[in-house]
């Protein structure tokens, strides 16, 4: 009987902690736990041939791998930058950019793909993102790869 009384009292104590009000950082947590990322602003340009390569890459492996597909990216064409957003000081800069991709089998789609800073492996170093209109077949970046442009 006096362990049921305390599994009770222990699990009342703890539903009224968690109903508790959230409450905001205090100075000293933010300025030693909570200092947010230091973004410098630079990322590469959209035609930097590493981004180019990562772009092709990641299609023709994302094709081979998860549909079956021997399509792949011959060249990227048309490339612009479409938007440069470095938004509020605690956001992730992103350049936007678009192209025209030539597929192996001879047709071109346009091509989407933002350069972000900071994205890459544990937060170090740049990465890309992309989409490829006609090719997101899962619908990750909506029609015509809408959320993947700016």
């Amino acid at each position: 009987m006096a362990g049921r009384m305390t599994r009770v009292a222990v699990a009342l104590a703890l539903s009224i902690a968690s109903a508790s009000q959230l409450r905001a950082a205090s100075l000293i947590e933010k300025n030693f736990w909570l200092s947010g990322p230091r973004y410098d602003r630079e990322m590469p340009a959209c035609d930097f041939p590493r981004a180019l390569d990562r772009v092709i890459d990641g299609f023709n492996t994302k094709e081979s791998r998860f549909w079956n597909s021997p399509l792949h990216i011959v060249g990227i064409d048309n490339i612009r930058q479409t938007a440069l957003m470095s938004w509020a000081a605690q956001a992730i800069p992103r350049r936007f950019c678009s192209g025209t991709a030539l597929v192996s089998n001879g047709v071109k789609h346009q091509i989407y793909y933002s350069i972000a800073e900071d994205t890459g492996l544990v937060g170090v170093g740049w990465d890309v993102d992309f989409c490829v209109v006609g090719f997101d077949r899962n619908y990750a970046y909506g029609p015509n790869c809408r959320a993947a442009q700016p």
